[in-house]
């Protein structure tokens, strides 16, 4: 009789975006000028926001280093839309997205953070490569 020993599982194994997505607290609308996002970051010591469209879907994120030149002239800055600048767009990442899958499209697309919506485009948190190397590594939920 031959027996086969139980292959351990790979770390990571199993796990899906929304066991390692994190809320986001703060976003902005498309149709803010670069000058309010720019007092978010400023406020709440934040480095990106998730940008809705008019309807609550999620457009996209916006970085502090995304707006800077933006920032260097007033005029820009005080009308200037964010739906006019230059930012991550989607395709976007969703929870039941496996994470060795999400992990390597962010390697791919040399992205730091991802956001995580629903299957209506509804912003549901942020996948960081932080996050996600920690889970990955260590295989926990």
């Amino acid at each position: 009789m031959t027996t086969h020993s139980p292959q351990s599982p790979r770390p990571g194994h199993g796990l899906t975006v929304a066991d390692a997505m994190a809320p986001c607290d703060y976003q902005i609308a498309d149709d803010r000028t670069v000058d309010q996002a720019n007092d978010i970051f400023h406020s709440a010591h934040v480095e990106y926001l998730l940008v809705r469209d008019h309807n609550g879907r999620c457009e996209g994120l916006v970085t502090r280093a995304g707006l800077h030149p933006f920032l260097t002239r007033s005029w820009d800055a005080e009308r200037t839309a964010i739906s006019a600048t230059a930012h991550q767009r989607g395709p976007f990442t969703w929870p039941t997205m496996g994470l060795a899958l999400a992990a390597l499209a962010m390697r791919i697309k040399h992205l730091a953070v991802w956001p995580v919506v629903d299957e209506d485009g509804y912003i549901l948190g942020v996948l960081t490569t932080d996050r996600v190397a920690g889970l990955l590594a260590t295989g926990l939920v």
